[in-house]
């Protein structure tokens, strides 16, 4: 604090410290601090002080901390979509792989020619497709030709 209102005034530190020591009464009597006072007509003044408190332990003193309310995050749409164990392609359920395309432009260009895989992956606007493993095998067995 001192060295922000030397600097602010263009002074040292010990000119600060000077100027603003000051001493106040606590229940814990008298203590030094650093204050800073501005008058207001009727009002009374705007005190901003720092120091000042005792720093005594208090052994009969009781720490109330509220328990952190934990905040539910949505799970991923890949989360959901392998937690169904559900085949994309032929709906039946049970053990899945994951399918996964480096880009959406490898699909091919959509048409009679594009694998029902790719345009379902294109539809969805994803590269993960979640398939069992028969589907899975028939896709590595017949590529897209037509890459874009």
């Amino acid at each position: 604090m001192l060295k922000t209102l030397a600097a602010k005034h263009k002074s040292t530190v010990t000119k600060m410290a000077a100027r603003y020591k000051a001493t106040i009464e606590t229940p814990h009597g008298p203590r030094r601090c650093f204050e800073a006072r501005i008058p207001r007509d009727g009002k009374k003044d705007r005190v901003a002080r720092f120091g000042g408190i005792p720093l005594q332990r208090n052994e009969n003193g009781i720490v109330a901390d509220p328990v952190p309310v934990l905040v539910p995050t949505p799970r991923k749409e890949l989360i959901h979509r392998l937690r169904t164990r559900r085949c994309e392609l032929c709906e039946q359920h049970g053990t899945v792989a994951v399918h996964q395309v480096a880009k959406l432009a490898r699909l091919g260009t959509p048409g009679p020619g594009q694998p029902a895989w790719a345009a379902i992956m294109a539809r969805k606007r994803r590269k993960i497709l979640v398939v069992c493993q028969p589907c899975h095998d028939a896709i590595h067995a017949a590529p897209v030709t037509h890459a874009a």
